[in-house]
């Protein structure tokens, strides 16, 4: 049995490489050519079956590869910045409207079209038919060279949003359809106790599992790698990690998948330091086996019975859901007023691994039948091969029919730090700190400062005194010094003493992530040896960087 198991992974992972490497040539998403592999040496040839210690090694790489998404497409932190922001608002009623649509055709609302689900199920089905995929679209932008311009960005901004929403959606609507400690089905309705225990569940794991990964795992990785010579210890403790914590997920009543996603989540607020020497090793091991084995057993699955199934059901679930989502992406655009209709539609229409991944949970789980996962599957590789060149096409011809960027379209208020991971790879802050020799001083009135240093979009102050940085002053805090104590009162008596700083060869990504943990638009740079003074960087100065024409950024502040 154990000769099988090993010949039946020995045989997929050839087959996989070697068509990953032909399918390259096409510019074909290697997830494809996984699929490809288990529909060759499964349904076609019949050399692979599903067994039981297959799927034992197939469960380690979904728990794997769902631990990767969290950490590379996710960032709560920013999603919170931006609660209130029009690229908010616009991707809500995206993805709102494309779950809606997509409800008719997965739910027998308005037209029962066979596919048996109950309404949770229903709506997680959706959920995925409405999903965006961050990837893809940060690979097709950057390898346009459209990444840092202010269309690529707004559409990066507004699909992190809408991926995020979506599988918010689906993770939870998954634990509410019979898979978890938390769930009421259909026959006992939506339990108001029963969706408060599961919110409360998922919150308080995302905390527990944050505060972890923030508070406790740095600093045990570099005290441990200190007093501890072990080859690969940083890599031993993440995995073991990820792997406690979906039991813990599971011993709490989640899915261990959605418990990977949050842990995921919550470490890529690591430092970039110390997610730089942590992480190569489980995303070579990934990348490397479980994610092939993991998506080439969803070919293992595929076969031909969804032609079996009625001919408009086919239709809709190819047309309707697709339909929801220009519509979404329309309407949401025009109500914001971002004038970026049809890139953003295409953007919003980007698919990859993650919607495969969820089905086939979802096949495993008994929620779809062999014939619907067979058709949605091929669904998502028609995504998966249509999108990339059609997102290129639209915004290379909406980047050239704009002579000038439009005073209409704002830019994003914050700047997502997975954007930085694409965009700004390995720029420090001596790149970009700010040329400005002058700063306000401690003894200087708020009155005088206010009329003399305030200037839009900024929030924040540096103030020094020679090379002495005092603190820094923020404008939400002004509010609370009434105005005719203004012309008597100094900057010292108000500023923050002791704020978070950064030095000179400080990685960006890292300065930012501390920026918006602190709610701060500057940080004060001081020398790491002495603490004197050296300079500042703002938020406003990095997203310039990022923007190919910091005219034109700044012209749309």
């Amino acid at each position: 049995m154990i000769d099988d198991s090993l010949l039946s992974i020995g045989l997929l992972m050839l087959v996989a490489k070697l068509l990953e490497g032909l399918f390259r040539r096409g510019r074909i998403n290697s997830i494809v050519a996984y699929t490809v592999a288990g529909i060759l040496l499964g349904p076609l040839t019949g050399l692979v079956q599903p067994t039981v210690e297959l799927q034992f090694v197939l469960s380690i790489g979904v728990f794997i590869f769902f631990f990767l998404i969290g950490l590379d497409e996710i960032d709560i932190t920013s999603f919170v910045a931006v609660i209130r922001g029009r690229f908010f608002v616009a991707a809500t009623i995206s993805v709102l409207i494309s779950l809606a649509v997509g409800l008719t055709v997965t739910s027998d609302i308005l037209i029962d079209f066979g596919l048996g689900l109950d309404f949770p199920q229903a709506v997680a089905l959706a959920g995925i038919l409405a999903l965006s995929s961050l990837g893809v679209v940060a690979k097709v932008l950057a390898d346009d060279g459209r990444l840092r311009e202010p269309l690529g960005l707004q559409i990066f901004t507004t699909v992190i949003i809408a991926e995020l929403i979506a599988l918010l959606v689906v993770g939870f609507t998954f634990e509410t359809s019979g898979h978890g400690a938390f769930a009421f089905g259909s026959h006992d309705g939506f339990s108001a106790v029963g969706v408060l225990m599961l919110l409360g569940g998922i919150v308080g794991f995302t905390v527990a599992s944050w505060l972890l990964s923030t508070r406790v795992l740095p600093h045990v990785i570099v005290f441990l790698k200190r007093v501890l010579n072990v080859p690969q210890l940083s890599f031993g403790l993440l995995l073991g990690g990820l792997f406690l914590m979906v039991v813990g997920a599971e011993k709490i009543g989640l899915h261990g998948t959605l418990g990977a996603l949050l842990f995921g989540a919550s470490l890529s607020r690591l430092p970039r330091q110390v997610r730089q020497d942590v992480l190569p090793g489980i995303r070579s091991t990934a990348e490397g086996l479980f994610v092939p084995l993991f998506f080439a057993s969803a070919g293992l699955h595929l076969s031909l019975s969804f032609t079996a199934l009625p001919l408009w059901t086919i239709v809709a679930l190819v047309t309707v859901p697709m339909l929801g989502k220009v519509l979404g992406a329309v309407v949401g655009a025009q109500l914001t007023r971002l004038n970026i209709s049809l890139p953003l539609a295409t953007g919003l229409m980007a698919k990859g691994a993650a919607e495969i991944a969820l089905l086939l949970l979802f096949f495993n789980a008994g929620i779809i039948e062999q014939d619907l996962f067979s058709l949605l599957v091929l669904i998502m590789f028609g995504y998966i091969i249509l999108m990339p060149p059609a997102i290129s096409y639209t915004v290379r011809r909406a980047s050239s029919t704009a002579t000038e960027p439009s005073a209409e379209t704002p830019m994003p208020n914050f700047l997502p730090p997975n954007l930085l991971r694409f965009a700004l790879d390995a720029v420090t802050v001596r790149d970009v700190m700010s040329s400005i020799n002058h700063y306000a001083r401690p003894m200087m009135s708020v009155r005088d400062f206010a009329d003399r240093w305030v200037v839009p979009q900024q929030q924040d102050y540096v103030v020094v005194d020679g090379d002495e940085l005092i603190g820094v002053v923020s404008l939400g805090k002004l509010r609370y010094l009434p105005k005719s104590e203004w012309a008597s009162t100094p900057l010292r008596n108000v500023v923050s003493r002791e704020p978070p700083t950064a030095s000179l060869d400080e990685l960006i990504e890292d300065v930012l992530q501390r920026m918006t943990e602190h709610g701060l638009t500057v940080l004060p740079i001081v020398d790491e040896d002495t603490g004197a003074f050296r300079g500042s960087v703002t938020s406003r100065e990095i997203l310039n960087l990022i923007i190919q024409s910091p005219t034109s950024a700044t012209d749309m502040g």
